[in-house]
Parts: structure tokens; C-alpha cells; sequence
């Protein structure tokens, strides 16, 4: 999902032309592009070891949060305690989570990483260092949950997808990171205030637990608790922290594509967050709630069902923005579930993913035509003269002087401006 800068630019999430990795949501690229579809930066992730997919997380400092597939071969997921690789490629593709700084047009310095290879357990080998009681450490994932290969068929598969992260969300208040499995139909809190190094182990940060899992809800089974009972999330995608100002802010909302064997829901739930930052969880239970806050069921009579990807957000003002992809469908309702507008694009083969609604207070750019520093609806020698004075600080600077986007209003917006000005 594209995502929209106050400035009018988008951070744009895409395929890369020749993949590593190949499984559903495979991307590779990020993009930033101006309101004129020119591509001001791209980064690319896709080498022998590392694929982006799905989506990404712009921060507030101006950073970007990347998941991304990690190959791992079969010595080292078996060192680790794997004991079957369903795919015949006989590799585990992991997950990691980076943060990275834009870099000039083209690139990107890694300030932060995180790597789900870190926090594994077993069962199987007490030979190993990760061997524990599964239902003891729920703050691990237990690495022989689920089939490797996304999409498996009695052919096997062409991927060696395990976990399918498909959606990430930042939370600036609690410096956390929210992501959501499909695979292993769960959600996890990670904390983000954590150095990369202690990121990679099991103490540090806030929280004091470094990179492991804070929180996971949808499937307690998974680490040997509960029921099925407690088993709430289906293939879900989107979940994020619902914004402050909001309606239910501070809860996490998702859509569950796969909430009966028929239909599709919206829900959203109280996380048990306690005063330090941590989640409240007791001895030999599963995290809570025990069931949802609020719920929007699909129905034969408001089917927003859709068998991949889907999305869901909470409005200010108490609505819902539900994307159903498959039939490129998207629902406004309100807080008792009844629709309050819808938009569907038309066309063969179209979807989308997910969609956001924003308030035209949002932008913060001034109204009018980039390089037309002055207002005149002309863009002549007089907006080259008026955007020097802003450099050399004699004038007040303008969003319409900075052409290049790059948030500094310099010499380089004075060159494409003077070739604007002898192209006309």
C-alpha cells in the first residue's frame, strides 16, 4: 500500500523486475514520487539473502520500517532445530524488519534491524542452545510451527516462504513495532527502542526483553496455550494501532480474512498493556483479551470477503475503512456497522491491497503550482530571483520553491527552476 506524506509526495511499495524471492506480496523496491509521478528516490532489497515484501512503515523522524524475506539454507534451519523443510528447495525463508534513512536519490543507510532468527525455540534437540519447553517461553517463536512454501500444492512449492509477514505499523508513543503473520495466524509486538544488537538477543530496550516478543494474539496454540477457543485471527493482514484522536485509540485493528470458513471480519482489540510498556500475561495462560472489542462481520448481504491481502482502519470520527482487494471494493461504515459510502474501481484484472482515507487538512503544502514562488501563475526569471532571497534567507520560504522535494530549498531547486523557465 502506497502511503501519503503531508507534502503530497507517496513512499510506494513495488515489485523489483527480477525478484530473489518469489511468493505472494514479493516486492524489492520502495519509491518515493512527487505529485507529477516523477521518482524523487528508490531503494531496492532484493539480493541473494534478503527480498522486501508486502509493505513497509514510514516513521516520524523520516525513516522507513522494511520487512523482508531472510534465506536461510537447510544446515543452518536444521542447526537451529527444524526438523522437516517441505519444499523441495530445501530452504527457510525467515523474516526480518529493518529501519532505513534515505540517502541522496538512489540508496539508504540500515540504522536498525531486527530478525525473527533470533528468537527461535525447539523441542525436538536438547543439544541445541534454543531447546525449551515451548508453552514456557511464549516470548519465542517455536521454529517447526507450520509448512515451509507458501502455497503448497501436491507439487510442492517454488518458495521457501515460512511466516509471510504482511502488513507492519509503528507506534511513535510506545516505540513499538506491531506485525502480522499470516502463516501462523498471529500478530506480534516487537520493541523498537532497542539498539540493533540488542535487538538481536533477549534483553535491553524499554521493555528489557530486547528483541523477543513483547505480545502475540490469534493463536495461542501456537506457543502450547489455550484453545481452540482463543483462536480468533485467519489469515489476517493490516493490523495497526488505531491513531490517537480516534475512536478506540491505543487498540489494534485487523482484517481476518478467514474468520469462518464463509466470511471475512474487521476486528478490533484491547491489548492488556501495562504501565512499563510490557503485556500483561499469566503463568501457563494465553495473552488476552479473550475476545474482541468490536467486530463487522462480512455477511451474504455485505460481503467484503476477499481471499488475500484487505485492509482496515479507524477514522477520526468513528467509521471504518474496510478494502475488500479481490473485488478492488472499498466500505466506509460506521461504528454500528452500517455503510456509510463505498468507491469500487472497474476494470479487469484489478485490485486493491489496501486503501486509506485522508482529510484534506492533512497536507501541509502551500496550494499552487511548484516553482510559482510568487503567485502569479506565471514561472518566469522573477521566481528564480524570489527563491535566491529564500536561500540567502532575505525572504520567507515556500513548499513551491523546493522542486526537487528534498525538504531544503537550495541551489539545486535554482537549476530546475532556470530549466523550467528556458523550456517555456
Amino acid at each position: 500500500m502506497p502511503y501519503l506524506n503531508q507534502d503530497s509526495t507517496i513512499w510506494y511499495p513495488c515489485k523489483s523486475n527480477n525478484p530473489t524471492m518469489v511468493s505472494g506480496g514479493v516486492g524489492g523496491l520502495i519509491q518515493k514520487i512527487d505529485w507529477n509521478n516523477n521518482i524523487i528516490w528508490e531503494f531496492s532489497l532484493s539480493n541473494d539473502s534478503l527480498q522486501h515484501h508486502h509493505d513497509i512503515e514510514p516513521m516520524p523522524n523520516g525513516n522507513i520500517l522494511i520487512i523482508a524475506w531472510s534465506r536461510k539454507n537447510l544446515h543452518e534451519a536444521q542447526s537451529m532445530g527444524r526438523e522437516i523443510i517441505e519444499t523441495p528447495l530445501q530452504q527457510m525463508w525467515s523474516e526480518s524488519v529493518f529501519e532505513i534513512k534515505p540517502v541522496g536519490t538512489d540508496s539508504a543507510e540500515i540504522v536498525w534491524e531486527w530478525h525473527l532468527w533470533d528468537h527461535l525455540v525447539q523441542d525436538v534437540n536438547p543439544n541445541l542452545s534454543n531447546y525449551g519447553v515451548i508453552s514456557e517461553h511464549p516470548e519465542l517463536l517455536n521454529i517447526n510451527l507450520g509448512q515451509v512454501g507458501f502455497g503448497m500444492s501436491s507439487f510442492g512449492s517454488d518458495n521457501a516462504d515460512w511466516i509471510h509477514f504482511n502488513s507492519i505499523d509503528y507506534n511513535p508513543y510506545l516505540d513499538q513495532i506491531v506485525l502480522s503473520s499470516r502463516m501462523m495466524n498471529e500478530i506480534y509486538i516487537i520493541d523498537h527502542s532497542t539498539t540493533s544488537e540488542e535487538a538481536a538477543s533477549h534483553s535491553g530496550g524499554n521493555s528489557g526483553k530486547g528483541g523477543d516478543f513483547l505480545y502475540r494474539w490469534g493463536n495461542p496454540q501456537n506457543y502450547g496455550r489455550g484453545n481452540n477457543s482463543d483462536h480468533w485471527l485467519g489469515d489476517q493482514h493490516s493490523i495497526n494501532w488505531i491513531d490517537e484522536g480516534s475512536p478506540g485509540q491505543g487498540n489494534l485493528i485487523c482484517y481476518v480474512n478467514r474468520f469462518t470458513d464463509s466470511y471475512a471480519a474487521v476486528l478490533e482489540f484491547i491489548p492488556p498493556l501495562m504501565d512499563d510498556g510490557n503485556y500483561y500475561i499469566e503463568d501457563g495462560q494465553p495473552y488476552g483479551p479473550s475476545s474482541y472489542e468490536w467486530l463487522k462481520q462480512a455477511s451474504s448481504n455485505f460481503n467484503f470477503t476477499t481471499s488475500m491481502q484487505g485492509g482496515a482502519f479507524r477514522l477520526p470520527n468513528g467509521n471504518t475503512i474496510i478494502t475488500d482487494c479481490d473485488s478492488a471494493d472499498i466500505y466506509e461504515i460506521d461504528s454500528n456497522g452500517n455503510l456509510e459510502d463505498s468507491f469500487s474501481e472497474s476494470g479487469g484484472n484489478i485490485m486493491i491491497a489496501r486503501a486509506e482515507k485522508y482529510n484534506p487538512d492533512y497536507f501541509n503544502f502551500v496550494a499552487g503550482i511548484p516553482g510559482d514562488v510568487n503567485g502569479d501563475e506565471i514561472i518566469n526569471i522573477l521566481d528564480v530571483v524570489q527563491t535566491i532571497n529564500i536561500i540567502l534567507g532575505t525572504q520567507e520560504s515556500t513548499s513551491l520553491a523546493d522542486l526537487n522535494n528534498d525538504d531544503i530549498v537550495n541551489i539545486l531547486d535554482v537549476v530546475q527552476l532556470i530549466n523550467i523557465v528556458l523550456s517555456t
